[in-house]
């Protein structure tokens, strides 16, 4: 018999544990020895035993030069007690489906918290895995079998309290008008005869509601939250490097209140659900650093949906390298905006970084003997360090208007927040003609394809040749998690694909993903742009004309040392910092045209 089967109801020890250990080979009879010397003089009657154990930084013996934390220790228990080790990933749980399998006074009483439901049975997450009491009783009122996994005690503390407050929460903001609101609003809208009462956004529950969903999404590194309202629900969906999660699930009548509370917050008009609306609001993480949102709401057939972007203020304090942009790139781009005057063009889709890119080069740009200005729709991140104005368009100050108005206050960088008609594009001429640096933004998929779209706005070919000194395409692509990234196989089509047309030796090694805790399994951990940088040499101004050949603009520009989006993720993959497959996904094929 092993020496981890499940023995007679008891509940977890210190000495006990301690014993097991010095059995199992982990630590030795000094260490428990001191261990039990300092814990008689402690105070830990609510703290578990493995996690006082983890806290003294035990020497794993079986493993030299690693600590017996207590992600190790649970692991351990579970093998020596044969019970499936389980890690809370609250993304993957069904608050409300779990919360309603038992009471909280029961969950905390035995230490217990269902962590998945099934038609045909209930996982049971516990760090006691010695008390069996409970198991028959619930399994008496569930009508189903359960299936019992181990998990780390402080999480299961954590995540109970949280579950259960805000399942609580939900619950008490709903309770007072399901009964007389159907959910149905906008084109569906159903008249109730009679009260009819919404959760207030002021209520106490709907508070609890939104702290818990800015702080949630805090720490899952979330850039996007989305509130979605559906004919019965409303659904929360965090973007996390890059790629949407759905979170929650709120009655539609609470997300309503959820999103209002918001736009309080947010100082937007909360009366008004027919038209779009903007506003930021400034918060903390738990850790204690500032945060702005910018908020969007967007009338839908089922009420107001509403995006909130997350700006960290600490990714202005990246280096290039952080970013991504280094090596050669890094060195065609310092060129490029470090010249007196021009255009310096930044082109990818929304959600790309070219607002980080163009934020930390002014950033890099701004000292004290230069005026750095700024025209956006809207402000995305609020920086001491330049001058910001934001496009207005209920008193017709726009992108053109405001190049104008900069024009007038001695600007010596001028960054515009998208070129979008032929108006902007035409101010921002003059301004680099007038002797000015002028930073802005298009959406295009690639860096030659910048060119061919000003031409088509109406701005003559003679005009860019004077003036645009460079354009630089990118993405961002999720980077392997360092901890859990293991060697594999060159797929060799694969890499011919990603670099094709041009012709290079594949890797000898590249890495994938596996997943671990840190990157919560998905393999993948925080995000990097990848760079298309065109310069615009002589050569290159030489191709510019009205029958403007993007082929031949883009062999030019990598004849000059340009590499495609593709090819600079494809060093990446070659430096073991992400796959093929997330390359492929993220960068467009180069058009042969």
């Amino acid at each position: 018999m092993q020496a981890g089967a499940i023995q007679s109801e008891r509940v977890l020890e210190l000495r006990s544990l301690l014993d097991d250990l010095v059995r199992d080979g982990r630590t030795c009879n000094d260490e428990i020895n001191r261990i039990l010397a300092s814990s008689r003089s402690r105070e830990q009657l609510t703290l578990h035993p493995l996690a006082y154990i983890a806290e003294q930084q035990l020497d794993d013996e079986q493993h030299i030069g690693s600590r017996l934390s207590l992600d190790r220790l649970v692991d351990w228990l579970a093998e020596r007690t044969e019970q499936p080790l389980f890690t809370i990933d609250p993304l993957k749980i069904n608050v409300p489906a779990i919360t309603e399998v038992m009471s909280f006074e029961f969950a905390r009483r035995h230490k217990i918290l269902a962590v998945a439901v099934a038609v045909d049975h209930v996982v049971i997450a516990s760090c006691e895995p010695y008390i069996t009491a409970w198991e028959a009783n619930l399994e008496h009122v569930l009508r189903r079998p359960i299936k019992r996994v181990l998990v780390n005690p402080v999480d299961l503390e954590r995540f109970t309290v949280e579950f259960y407050s805000l399942a609580k929460s939900v619950q008490g903001a709903s309770s007072e008008d399901t009964s007389a609101h159907t959910g149905v609003t906008n084109f569906e809208q159903m008249i109730e005869l009679g009260e009819l009462k919404d959760p207030d956004a002021n209520d106490q529950h709907i508070v609890n509601i939104v702290d818990w969903v800015l702080q949630y999404a805090f720490e899952q590194r979330a850039s996007d939250i989305h509130l979605e309202p559906r004919r019965e629900l409303a659904h929360v969906r965090f973007r996390i490097d890059g790629v949407l999660y759905n979170v929650y699930e709120f009655p539609a009548q609470v997300g309503t209140a959820v999103t209002s509370r918001l736009k309080i917050l947010g100082r937007m008009n909360v009366a008004e659900k027919r038209q779009p609306q903007d506003g930021r609001l400034k918060t903390k993480t738990p850790d204690g650093s500032e945060v702005e949102l910018r908020l969007s709401t967007l009338p839908t057939a089922f009420g107001e949906k509403m995006v909130m972007r997350i700006f960290d203020p600490d990714v202005l304090l990246r280096s290039f390298d952080q970013l991504g942009l280094d090596g050669d790139d890094y060195e065609r781009w310092q060129q490029m905006i470090n010249k007196p005057h021009g255009i310096v063009l930044v082109t990818g889709p929304t959600g790309s970084g070219k607002t980080t890119t163009l934020y930390s080069s002014l950033k890099q740009l701004a000292t004290s003997e230069v005026n750095v200005c700024t025209i956006e729709d809207p402000i995305e991140m609020v920086e001491e360090s330049f001058n910001q104005m934001q496009v207005q368009h209920n008193i017709e100050l726009d992108f053109a208007t405001g190049v104008r108005s900069l024009m007038r206050q001695d600007p010596d960088i001028i960054m515009i927040g998208e070129i979008r008609d032929l108006e902007t594009a035409e101010m921002a001429i003059q301004a680099a003609l007038t002797g000015h640096m002028v930073l802005s933004t298009l959406h295009t998929n690639d860096a030659p394809t910048a060119i061919s779209r000003l031409l088509e706005l109406g701005v003559p070919a003679y005009l860019l040749k004077a003036t645009i000194l460079g354009v630089m395409a990118q993405r961002l692509i999720r980077t392997l998690c360092p901890q859990c990234k293991q060697a594999d196989v060159v797929d060799e089509a694969a890499w011919h694909e990603l670099i094709a047309p041009w012709k290079s030796a594949s890797p000898k090694t590249v890495f994938k993903p596996v997943g671990c805790l840190e990157c919560r399994n998905t393999g993948y951990y925080g995000r990097q742009g990848i760079y298309e940088i065109l310069p615009m040499s002589e050569s290159v101004q030489q191709l510019l004309d009205e029958n403007i050949s993007l082929q031949q603009i883009r062999h030019q520009g990598m004849k000059e040392g340009m590499r495609t989006l593709r090819l600079s993720g494809a060093q990446k993959v070659a430096a073991g910092e992400t796959t093929i497959e997330e390359v492929m996904r993220v960068a467009p094929a180069p058009i042969n045209k």
